[in-house]
């Protein structure tokens, strides 16, 4: 299930609508696991990069700097978007391919730093926690966005299996790539996001590892199913014992 358009804004998000929160490092491949973990529980999805890839779009559109956090501030809390199978669409326009360019998300991961961003995108992110389940993946999904989220992968790659991964995404999609520079980029990404003050990247106490560096995407979202369904069967038997009297 693709990421849906969220109807209304829930800053408290319901205990009883299970989370998978799966936060990693640029190209680790969470995107494509959470997702495809999603349809497989056929739970909602929430691409929380697609969200600050969508505001460094509108950016260089309205001829906004990285540097000016007033004004990105303004333009999230302006923006007009909508997912709709796997289309993206701001201001009316289709914009899936514009987004995933190194560009965009290098310009994604600078406006992340600023804390007033950070907060005006929160509540349009948790409205997509809505019946039957939310899949969710970013870099704080589990230690901000979704803190009790029932179960939170940090799922990881080396850098240079990231690196040719995204290599191999580019070119598929017919555009230039330099394997090279997209190392350094994720590398300087990496660095950049884990250093910031706000919300930086990191594994959560409370999260299960998973490297995905010798995986197939297959046998990484069967993992995570695997140990959704053993999360689940660990509250339930805990939800029974607490009856037992």
């Amino acid at each position: 299930m693709m990421m849906t358009s969220p109807a209304s804004l829930t800053p408290h998000p319901s205990p009883e609508i299970p989370v998978i929160a799966i936060d990693g490092p640029s190209a680790s491949g969470k995107g494509t696991v959470a997702q495809l973990v999603a349809q497989a529980l056929n739970f909602h999805y929430l691409d929380s990069g697609a969200l600050y890839r969508l505001l460094a779009l509108a950016a260089g559109r309205h001829g906004v700097s990285f540097d000016e956090e007033e004004g990105l501030v303004r333009l999230a809390e302006g923006l007009v978007i909508r997912f709709e199978g796997n289309e993206v669409w701001l201001d009316g326009a289709q914009v899936g391919d514009a987004i995933r360019t190194e560009e965009c998300g290098n310009g994604a991961s600078r406006i992340a730093t600023y804390p007033r961003v950070r907060a005006a995108l929160l509540d349009l992110q948790r409205a997509f926690h809505k019946s039957p389940g939310l899949v969710a993946d970013g870099r704080d999904m589990g230690s901000v966005v979704f803190p009790g989220a029932m179960l939170k992968i940090f799922l990881t790659a080396s850098a240079e299996v990231r690196a040719d991964r995204r290599y191999k995404q580019l070119k598929e999609k017919g555009m230039h790539a330099n394997i090279r520079q997209i190392l350094h980029d994720i590398r300087q990404r990496d660095e950049r996001d884990s250093a910031r003050s706000v919300a930086p990247l990191q594994k959560c106490a409370d999260a299960s590892l998973l490297d995905t560096s010798s995986m197939t995407i297959v046998e990484a979202v069967d993992e995570v199913l695997t140990r959704f369904k053993q999360v689940r069967v660990r509250i339930g038997a805990s939800s029974s014992n607490s009856f037992v009297g």
